[in-house]
């Protein structure tokens, strides 16, 4: 497949100075589903209103479907769709008011127009409530005829700001639905920015791990989890400040250690079967006077690539499913 989205040496610097985006380079292939993953901040919606020609970049090279950002901004804008993180939709008209608003926003001819709004509605599950204003749809609904007003000129790139960021699962579990079917079936290319790691897993064939406007890891959920090569365990100490530096080198000597890295709780340890390590690890801090606070297991998830590459962990309403295993408080 042929890049449809390149992007080399990207940088936004603001007016007071904030370097949001640092230097950036990654490619989109036409029919992908592409990912950004981070936190708030990291600079995913600065990235993405640059490649959708609201923001003017201070440097770099981007082309998109072989146009150049700033001199074929007109022509990029008709084969992209955009949905931003704040709904668009207008209150006062009806759902099928909304996306024929559009349709005609993008001249396209009435009897295309209506055509392609009843494909929408049925493709977005909005079909029994088409004839309702959209100030009575819920959430959930608004997000899903938002989505709908993006695609009805068919565009060849549909980028996703956080387009799930406030849903109730059940509600954004029903928008992966439909853009897996839009890239699966009508193969549309999706750009898609996220701080959802489940989101970011489930949706996207490859994706780049952005914070502080770097990008910090790239590749496949699979093979950035892959790479991780061990599991995970996350020790809290009592007196983290104090016992850091001698908890590592007790640890390191241990069988089947990969890593050691400093983290938010204050150790992190990647290492092979780390189950059986963590009773091993317990005894040795204890006979060295060290107190735990809590000990924490997991396998690797797209969570430890972040915290692998920044040292933090990405914080979100919902960041990763429940752990395998957590031990706290008691010495042991």
């Amino acid at each position: 497949m042929s890049d449809i989205i390149t992007v080399k040496n990207l940088v936004e610097v603001y007016s007071d100075g904030t370097k949001a985006v640092d230097d950036i380079s990654f490619n989109v292939q036409e029919g992908e589903f592409f990912g950004f993953l981070g936190p708030n901040g990291a600079g995913k919606s600065t990235t993405i209103k640059i490649l959708t020609t609201l923001l003017r970049k201070t440097s770099g090279t981007i082309k998109v479907a072989g146009l150049d950002i700033f001199n074929d901004a007109a022509q990029i804008r008709k084969i992209i769709g955009v949905q931003s993180q704040e709904t668009t939709v207008d209150g006062d008209l009806t759902g099928r008011e909304n996306i024929t608003l559009q349709g005609h926003f993008h001249q396209m001819t009435t009897e295309d127009i209506k055509k392609r709004v009843d494909e929408l509605l049925v493709l977005v599950g909005l079909e029994s409530a088409a004839e309702k204003r959209a100030r009575n749809y819920s959430g959930g609904m608004k997000k899903r005829l938002d989505l709908a007003t993006a695609l009805v000129h068919k565009p060849k790139i549909l980028f996703l700001d956080e387009p799930t960021t406030g849903l109730d699962p059940q509600s954004r579990s029903a928008i992966w639905s439909y853009l897996e079917k839009l890239n699966k079936e009508n193969g549309i290319t999706i750009f898609l920015t996220t701080q959802y790691l489940e989101e970011a897993d489930k949706l996207c064939k490859r994706l780049s791990i952005i914070d502080a406007g770097k990008i910090v890891a790239s590749g496949s959920p699979s093979e950035l989890k892959a790479d991780i090569g061990a599991d995970s365990i996350r020790i809290s100490l009592e007196n983290c400040s104090r016992d850091n530096a001698k908890a590592k080198e007790l640890i390191k000597t241990m069988n089947n250690v990969n890593q050691i890295v400093d983290s938010e709780e204050c150790i992190t340890v990647y290492a092979k079967n780390a189950g059986l390590l963590i009773a091993d690890i317990v005894r040795a801090l204890d006979s060295s006077d060290i107190r735990i606070s809590s000990v924490t297991f997991s396998q690797p998830s797209l969570d430890d690539v972040f915290m692998k590459h920044t040292g933090k962990r990405i914080r979100t309403e919902e960041l990763v499913k429940a752990p395998s295993a957590i031990w706290g408080g008691a010495r042991r």
